[in-house]
């Protein structure tokens, strides 16, 4: 394994069950729900499973064999958007990886808000991806309005079975409590970025509150932080890529986490991030960089509430 720009230190086995330990303690005493392999899942509040990890693929190059190989690796969840325009290539992935249907999590994001939009919507992804349904479908973000009858819409596509769980994406507590005050169920995920420098800590307290599963996206910062010296420093001393420390903050955090790449070498090593673990003490000096906030994607989770 190649870390660039970092010196390569092994860690002693006793290091390493040290870490181990120390991680389990904290682990018990905070009830984190945490990955521990690629096949991780968890209970969302609607009673539907979801895997803890998966592939991003937002603005992905060679997206179809990107996912294909990805899914040959073991990843069982996908996670795409309409607005990234690679939903028919994703479902070529699918396709071509040979994977059953049933066996995999597909979560795709509405773009464009309004009822009939989004009953229109959800019919073009079910084709660009070839499948009968959608595992998890959000709203992409609520800086348009239209959100409530958005997520009606998305409801009655539940009911119907084209779509198994419904959620939202870049969405703030003043958000939630505008889809809570309208009388409507509770989202199953808010999808949100995440990594040490962008920590939104109110509203992931708000959706640990009101059962909302958190979802991570951007974990990697767009690759803006994988030569910062304090990440290099952590990577050289645990012997691992700085890609993989940050996953694997993100995982130990207890975040759906969705790593994006279209590099087959890349797609295999985030994957390897659940036979360790990031001490207490490392764990808390990465939450530290909250104060310095970096922002990947866009801002709408500051956006006003219409409704």
């Amino acid at each position: 394994m190649i870390i660039p720009s970092c010196p390569v230190q092994q860690l002693s086995i006793g290091e390493n069950l040290y870490n181990a330990i120390t991680w389990m303690t904290f682990s018990l005493a905070g009830m984190v729900t945490m990955a521990t392999n690629i096949d991780s899942v968890i209970n969302l509040n609607d009673g539907t499973t979801m895997p803890l990890f998966g592939l991003g693929t937002a603005w992905t190059n060679e997206c179809s064999q990107a996912v294909s190989y990805a899914i040959e690796q073991g990843y069982r969840m996908i996670d795409t958007a309409q607005r990234y325009g690679n939903e028919e290539d994703v479902g070529k992935g699918i396709a071509m990886s040979g994977k059953d249907r049933k066996d995999l999590f597909i979560v795709t994001k509405q773009w464009q808000n309004g009822h009939d939009a989004c009953i229109q919507g959800l019919q073009r992804s079910l084709v660009r991806l070839d499948t009968d349904y959608i595992d998890l479908f959000l709203i992409h973000g609520p800086r348009e309005g239209r959100n409530v009858e958005t997520y009606k819409a998305m409801l009655e596509l539940k009911k119907q079975g084209l779509v198994r769980s419904v959620g939202v994406s870049n969405f703030n507590i003043h958000h939630l409590e505008g889809l809570r005050n309208a009388g409507l169920p509770t989202p199953s995920v808010n999808q949100i970025e995440l990594h040490p420098w962008l920590q939104p800590r109110e509203i992931i307290d708000y959706c640990k509150k009101y059962d909302i599963t958190v979802m991570g996206y951007s974990p990697l910062v767009k690759s803006k932080m994988l030569k910062n010296q304090q990440i290099c420093d952590l990577a050289t001393r645990y012997n691992k890529t700085t890609a993989q420390i940050l996953i694997r903050w993100s995982v130990q955090h207890g975040y759906i986490t969705i790593p994006k790449s279209s590099k087959p070498n890349r797609i295999k090593d985030n994957m390897q991030v659940f036979d360790w673990t990031l001490s207490e003490d490392d764990m808390d000096y990465l939450d530290q960089n909250n104060v310095e906030e970096i922002r990947c994607a866009w801002d709408a989770i500051n956006s006003e509430w219409h409704g």
